[in-house]
């Protein structure tokens, strides 16, 4: 779609569901981001170094957000309701306010995601089983399995 078509898709249709997922193997070790914003039919993967599986959840979150105000714009991206899906229980509930936010990083993570929730009238989090978040999941390991096949070649 080009940004003409998603400015007036968007103006019809104000809410945007999106999955995301992030994961790593090790823990920390090769990480990747999966998003899936499904209003739009867009599919990002990618990965992003070593991090931890919590690290990697709140980075696919942020990438995903990022993403959607870059494809919006300023005008409707302030009027979209972004309805954000993810697999991770634990980023879910310290977003909501349920769990403590201990670690350094993790309230590095947590003021970013809202200062970027800032940018659309309303940003949601729910828990959703694995079984819900394929597309995102799958995305992170196609991104992660990419990185192996490149680490054979070189």
């Amino acid at each position: 779609m080009s940004k003409a078509h998603l400015n007036f898709y968007y103006w019809m249709q104000k809410e945007i569901v999106m999955f995301t997922d992030g994961g790593s193997r090790g823990n920390p070790g090769p990480a990747g981001i999966g998003v899936y914003i499904q209003t739009l039919e867009k599919k990002y993967g990618e990965c992003i170094g070593i991090r931890t599986n919590n690290d990697a959840e709140y980075e696919a979150l942020i990438f995903g957000l990022k993403k959607l105000k870059q494809l919006l714009g300023n005008v409707p991206a302030k009027q979209a309701t972004i309805s954000c899906f993810l697999d991770s229980e634990l980023v879910v509930k310290q977003l909501g306010h349920e769990y403590k936010l201990k670690e350094p990083r993790i309230q590095q993570y947590f003021l970013e995601i809202w200062n970027l929730m800032l940018e659309f009238e309303k940003v949601t989090f729910t828990h959703v089983l694995r079984e819900k978040n394929k597309i995102a999941d799958a995305l992170v390991n196609e991104a992660l399995d990419g990185l192996g096949k490149q680490n054979v070649l070189l």
